[in-house]
Parts: C-alpha cells; structure tokens; sequence
C-alpha cells in the first residue's frame, strides 16, 4: 500500500492591480513628499508587491475642506499587490502626518467592468450603421398650371 504523500501547503496569494490616490497637506516640502514617496514604495516592493508607476499630479483645491485645508498635493501610484499589502499601505497612510486623505480603488474590478461593458455594446445593432429607409414617394399627379391673369385675358379676348 502506498505511503500518502504530505502535500506542501503553500498559502498562494493574488497579485491584483491597484491605485492608490493619497493628498498630502499643501505646506509640505517636495523633499518630504518625495521621502513619503519612496517609504511606500519600499513598503509595496518589501511586502512582495510592485510599482507599476508613480505620478505627482501637483497641487490642486480641494472640493470642500479637510483638516482645515483647502488644497493639497495629490499623488497617484499604480501597483501590483495583494489584500494583505494593501491593508498595511493603507495603515501606514492613515497614521502618517502629512497624508490627509487617500482611496485605494482595485482596478481590475474595473477594467473587467469595463470590458463587460464593451462586449454588451459591441454586439448591439448601431443605429448609425444601418441604412434609413428609403422616405415613401407618393405618385403625384400634375396639377394643372394656375391661370394667370395674361391667359384670361388672351382666352378671354378671343372668344
């Protein structure tokens, strides 16, 4: 009889595509942001994570106020990680000072919404591609010409 074969369990997490969107507070130097910057991507690539790219979309006013500013820096990155990741970025932007908002938004959620979306659109019948029909052409007959006043008077002057 065959010995059972002791499987080696490997906890297999899923790397899905991420942005994460944070405004750090207006009166920070572009030194710190930069130094903010790269402790979260230290913190993506250490937790097995990656960058796909990073923007600093510049300073911008905010829509209502948030801890007493009207405007901040804003800051875009674009990364591949998993749930776990993802939790401790967030936790480390909600305790650091100079981050005062931020949204985490998976996109592959979205693209696989989007893409749904294009499908349904793609197979209905455009309107613009099919052909009008043709308007309906009445069989008009001719009408008499309207008399004029120099035929009445020449008919009129025979007779």
């Amino acid at each position: 009889m065959p010995e059972p074969v002791a499987r080696k369990e490997e906890k297999q997490t899923m790397q899905r595509f991420y942005e994460v969107m944070f405004i750090v507070r207006p009166d920070v130097a572009d030194e710190d942001v930069d130094k903010l910057i790269a402790g979260l991507e230290q913190t993506v690539t250490g937790g097995g994570g990656a960058i796909r790219s990073t923007e600093k979309l510049g300073k911008r006013k905010l829509a209502y106020t948030v801890r007493k500013f009207n405007d901040g820096n804003y800051v875009l990155l674009t990364i591949d990680a998993d749930g776990v990741l993802i939790a401790e970025l967030e936790r480390r932007l909600r305790v650091s000072e100079p981050v005062i908002k931020f949204i985490t938004v998976r996109m592959d959620e979205e693209e696989k919404r989007l893409a749904k979306v294009r499908a349904i659109r793609a197979t209905r019948k455009k309107l613009s591609a099919i052909a009008p029909a043709p308007a309906p052409v009445e069989a008009a007959e001719p009408a008499p010409a309207p008399a004029t006043a120099a035929t009445e008077t020449a008919t009129s002057a025979s007779a």
